[in-house]
């Protein structure tokens, strides 16, 4: 049975609110690009610990990828989920608009909720490199445009994808808590929050 482990919105208020100077101050960001669903609302939540007197609001751009699929279950109120072995892009930037020059030469600040596989996150980031390429391409400039992740959540297994070695070696990598290969129940996923939060209550710390 597949260990299930409860978080607060509490909780990851808090979590971002812990990495928030680490990142305005090591990562600088000037735009964030939330995956969704997961990173949504890190992404606005982090964002208000981001702001700094005088300094605009950091903006925030949306992708959708999905790669988790739907298990059967003998409970159907209970379904499990597992990772998939593709990536499915439900909601991308406009590739035609100013957003993707905006993007050249940025500073930016990938956010999602959980690293499980990584295959999500390499899949992201190998995208978003190749779009901000070619706008950049297209404007003449050979402006840097530097990646950096923040998940709430690192599962501590074997990732299936990859994250470019720069971004590694230069600590553009950052998880709010490493954890064990546990399936962690966020509360927006919750359709009863107040079931969510009691067994959030009663489960022992992880």
């Amino acid at each position: 049975m597949v260990e299930k482990v409860y978080v607060t919105y509490n909780e990851v208020h808090k979590l971002c609110q812990a990495s928030a100077d680490r990142i305005l101050n090591d990562f600088k960001p000037k735009l964030m690009i939330a995956i969704g669903g997961g990173g949504y609302v890190p992404a606005r939540i982090l964002r208000s610990f981001l702001k700094r007197p005088t300094a605009p609001n950091i903006p925030i751009q949306a992708i959708g990828l999905s790669l988790y699929e739907q298990l059967p279950s003998t409970n159907p109120s209970n379904p499990v989920e597992t990772p998939g072995t593709k990536v499915t892009r439900t909601q991308w930037l406009d590739l035609s608009s100013l957003e993707m020059a905006n993007l050249v030469g940025k500073n930016i600040l990938i956010v999602d909720e959980v690293d499980d596989t990584r295959t999500t996150l390499e899949y992201a980031v190998k995208e978003l490199q190749k779009d901000v390429q070619t706008a950049a391409d297209k404007l003449g400039t050979d402006e840097k445009t530097q990646f950096s992740i923040f998940v709430l959540h690192n599962k501590d297994k074997t990732k299936k994808g990859h994250l470019p070695k720069d971004m590694m070696d230069d600590e553009r990598y950052l998880a709010a808590r490493t954890v064990s290969d546990v399936w962690i129940c966020y509360p927006w996923e919750a359709t009863d929050i107040d079931e969510h939060d009691r067994l959030a209550a009663s489960q022992a710390k992880y």
